[in-house]
Formats: structure tokens, sequence, C-alpha cells
């Protein structure tokens, strides 16, 4: 792609850097931008330069958040002894799309995959348990994507959680086996929470 201009091919470069933007699409952006008025583009940048200097990680849940206990933790309208246990903050907002589930979350940040040296260690397992054992948790509910390595990091948190007083379930098995839970559709995956099923592991 030749560019008549440096100044816009280092712009296509930063806009193609990011994942699913193609050259094409990043120069679409691009032209887009250079046709809106300064205020605007001031307005778009100082949005992302915001986000990267000022958001958090939530102490609670480890969800996204502007202060230091995210909206959903802090909702007293939420079921707070119900902890839906979920690998990223894209499975947060997918479940939250559905409408179906008034309980909090847990975002484990991934699951366990020994191949790439992703062990419990490098997860937020450890927080999890901490958070069972207060006395209002009564449900966890295990959201996790069922492929082999989500099936894995299922057994291997009910193992860490069996000698605490709390319900472990599963969602139902709507999302098919080895599916991406973030990609599932708002109906299929609501029902799957609202289906949801007791969990039980074989010693």
């Amino acid at each position: 792609m030749n560019f008549s201009s440096k100044l816009m091919e280092q712009a296509v470069e930063a806009f193609s850097s990011l994942p699913g933007i193609g050259k094409k699409s990043a120069l679409r952006l691009v032209l887009h931008l250079l046709h809106k008025d300064m205020d605007e583009v001031e307005q778009f940048s100082k949005a992302l330069v915001d986000l990267k200097k000022n958001i958090k990680e939530c102490k609670v849940c480890h969800n996204l958040s502007d202060s230091d206990v995210c909206t959903i933790c802090v909702d007293t309208h939420r079921k707070q002894g119900v902890i839906c246990v979920v690998e990223s903050i894209r499975d947060v907002m997918a479940i939250e799309n559905t409408g179906q589930f008034r309980g909090v979350y847990h975002i484990l940040g991934g699951v366990i995959k020994p191949i790439e040296g992703i062990g419990p260690d490098q997860l937020n397992i450890t927080t999890l348990v901490e958070r069972a054992k207060k006395e209002e948790v009564t449900e966890i509910v295990m959201a996790i994507s069922p492929t082999i390595e989500g099936e894995t990091t299922t057994f291997y948190i009910s193992k860490q959680l069996k000698n605490i007083s709390v319900n472990i379930s599963t969602i139902a098995r709507g999302v098919a086996f080895g599916g991406e839970l973030q990609y599932a559709d708002e109906l299929t995956l609501g029902r799957s929470i609202s289906a949801r099923i007791p969990y039980h592991t074989s010693e």
C-alpha cells in the first residue's frame, strides 16, 4: 500500500495493529477521522488515553472498573451470594447481555493450559476460594467454556472448593462442547445460565 503522506501511513499502521483490522479497514478509519472536526478527533484520542491511564481492575472480581470495586459488585440489588465464574471480561458482557443472571462474577483471566505454561497460579483462583469462604456465598456457577482446558479448570477449582460449604453448579450444555462462551448466541447462553445443574466430580 503506497502512501503520499508519512503521517497517514503511521496512522494506518497504528490502526492495523489492532486485532481484526486489516490495512484496508485501517485506511478507511483514518480517512474517516480526517473528515471529522478537530474537536471530535481530540475527544476520540482523549477517550483512549483516559481509558489506558485510569481503568482499574476490580479488587473483588477482577472485572474492569472505573473505581476499586466495579458497579456489579457494589450493586445491592444483585445476589451477592451467587458467584458466576468466567474466563474473561468478554464472558461477563455476554452473560450480562442475556439478562438471565442477577448474581455477581469472578473473572479467572483464562483457563489452565499446561502446554502454554498457564497453571493455576497464573489465574485468579486463590481469590475465588477466599470469596467462597464467606458465609453469604451459597453457590458458585462454573460458566467456563466447555473445552478440554475449560473442563480441566472447572475440575481443579471444584477440588479447591470441596471443603467449603458452597454449592457448585455448571451451565447447562446449551453451549456446544469445544465452544467459546463469548460466541454463543444470547438465547442459548441465557437458557444455559438459567438451567444450570449441580456439578459433581468423580474421585
